[in-house]
């Protein structure tokens, strides 16, 4: 397979997979997560308001919690679809890449696999407070931006002499 298709019909998947989560995620669990997030801040600043400190501190935690969550579920729509175009902007232009095939193909792979790895630990997140999708995303941005800077370093060298 070449560093081309691996890069269009990656960049093609994972566009279908942020459409996708998304689509599931606005449809079944967004308006419950922002009324859970509604219901625990009025909560909160109603308990403040009535000088109850604890009430107004655990109801305040809880919606801590819940929008963490959801800005977590939207940002990995967001990034799989961000990562997406990149993907398929880089595939366009992967011939530009003074690379040799094989480094090509060991790039376009990293690219992917990092963006796909990276969205999908932040999603972990919320269900994991470990130390685990952390480390995952530690890793999947690495690979995308390595396989970057690798794509950019061959943009960036000078043409064979004939």
């Amino acid at each position: 397979m070449s560093a081309k298709r691996v890069l269009l019909v990656g960049g093609i998947g994972v566009a279908l997979l942020g459409m996708t989560y998304g689509l599931w995620y606005a449809v079944f669990a967004e308006h419950q997560a922002l009324d859970g997030i509604g219901a625990s801040l009025t909560a909160g600043l109603t308990s403040a308001a009535q000088r109850d400190q604890a009430k107004s501190a655990e109801a305040l935690q809880r919606y801590r919690v819940a929008k963490y969550k959801y800005e977590r579920q939207v940002d990995a729509h967001s990034h799989w679809l961000g990562l997406a175009m990149v993907l398929i902007v880089v595939g366009i232009g992967i011939d530009y890449v003074r690379l040799s095939r094989k480094q090509k193909l060991f790039l376009s792979w990293g690219l992917l696999i990092g963006s796909v790895l990276f969205p999908l630990s932040v999603l972990l997140q919320t269900v994991s407070a470990g130390p685990d999708p952390k480390i995952l995303a530690v890793l999947g941005s690495a690979l995308v931006i390595l396989a970057l800077l690798g794509a950019i370093v061959g943009v960036l060298r000078r043409p064979a002499a004939a």
